[in-house]
């Protein structure tokens, strides 16, 4: 069977998708991720995966290309030529499945399936209801099985990637802890002096501390480390972040892509959770874990990007103090 599993988010979404990507290569002959530019990294990290299709849609994302420059007969034209005999597409629960759907069924697409809140018509052979407030891993899972896509035998359905490469030239040896401090939108983000802060605090109780951020958050990943911490920022592409979790005894991390990397690597995290979305569907899957913010502040449920509330309640009351707490609380359960 040639099966297609399209995920068109970003890279911690394409993580989430793992176990149910893992659930349809168990019985696929050959399987395919369609994603967009920035899930691609994580759909080549991804147990199972033969191959990958990049595509920016028109209707996903941040700054979302005109549909004119999405090529959208050029991606059908390409499904159609790789003669998919079943398609399981992916979304978040707030996202619809069916402008995916349909330019699957314009490719000749056998058989797709889909959780679909919206009647889908004639878009869809499998249309799955998912459970209230279930976590987006398994909720991908259970629409793999509705499709008839069962893990394999002794898989746990946690979340897993590709052995990561050993990244002890970067991080030095011994024991450390990971603070990553960015984040993908700024209302998910803790204040960059209380990160700082943290460090040095986890320094002072004597914690190897390692920064991680992207190539953009050297400004930032150099601030927060100060002479506490060994700066990683824009030092690491995916697989070897993967290294630097997997060798983490901990990680403190916003709710961003790099949380759910440490969890499919079994590291503990320290959550810094800003309820917009709920934890319940999105914290870090299936390790140890230590939600820090208010869970119920103002914002919550609003998806916003940018804080509407003032002062940045749900994550400003999270002190320092209270990371280096919540850190020794995963150590102490680990040990």
């Amino acid at each position: 069977m040639n099966v297609l599993v399209v995920r068109l988010d970003s890279f911690g979404d394409v993580l989430l998708a793992g176990p149910a990507v893992r659930a349809a290569a168990a019985q696929a002959a050959h399987l395919t991720v369609l994603c967009g530019p920035l899930g691609e990294p994580a759909a080549r990290m991804l147990p199972g995966v033969d191959d990958v299709i990049v595509w920016r849609a028109p209707w996903e994302g941040v700054h979302p290309p005109d549909v004119e420059e999405a090529d959208v007969p050029g991606l059908v034209a390409e499904l159609r030529e790789r003669s998919f005999d079943t398609a399981l597409v992916l979304t978040s629960f707030h996202q619809s499945p069916l402008p995916a759907a349909l330019l699957l069924r314009l490719a000749g697409v056998g058989r797709i399936g889909a959780d679909s809140v919206d009647h889908p018509g004639r878009l869809l052979d499998v249309r799955h209801r998912r459970l209230p407030d279930r976590h987006e891993a398994e909720a991908a899972l259970d629409t793999a099985l509705a499709m008839g896509f069962r893990l394999r035998a002794g898989d746990d359905g946690r979340l897993r990637v590709l052995p990561a490469p050993d990244t002890a030239a970067l991080t030095g040896n011994g024991p450390y802890v990971v603070v990553h401090p960015g984040a993908s939108a700024p209302a998910r983000s803790w204040d960059a002096e209380r990160h700082a802060e943290a460090v040095r605090m986890l320094a002072d109780a004597g914690h190897r501390v390692v920064v991680t951020g992207g190539p953009a958050e050297k400004a930032l990943t150099r601030m927060v480390s100060g002479d506490d911490a060994v700066d990683l920022g824009g030092r690491t592409g995916p697989r070897e972040l993967a290294g630097v979790m997997r060798g983490a005894d901990a990680l403190v991390s916003a709710n961003t892509g790099p949380a759910h990397l440490a969890a499919a690597v079994g590291t503990p995290v320290v959550s810094l959770f800003a309820p917009v979305v709920p934890a319940s569907r999105w914290a870090p899957y299936g390790v140890p874990t230590v939600l820090l913010g208010d869970q119920r502040a103002d914002c919550a449920g609003t998806r916003a990007r940018h804080c509407p509330v003032p002062g940045h309640p749900c994550l400003n009351g999270v002190t320092a103090h209270d990371v280096v707490s919540a850190v020794h609380k995963l150590l102490k359960e680990s040990a």
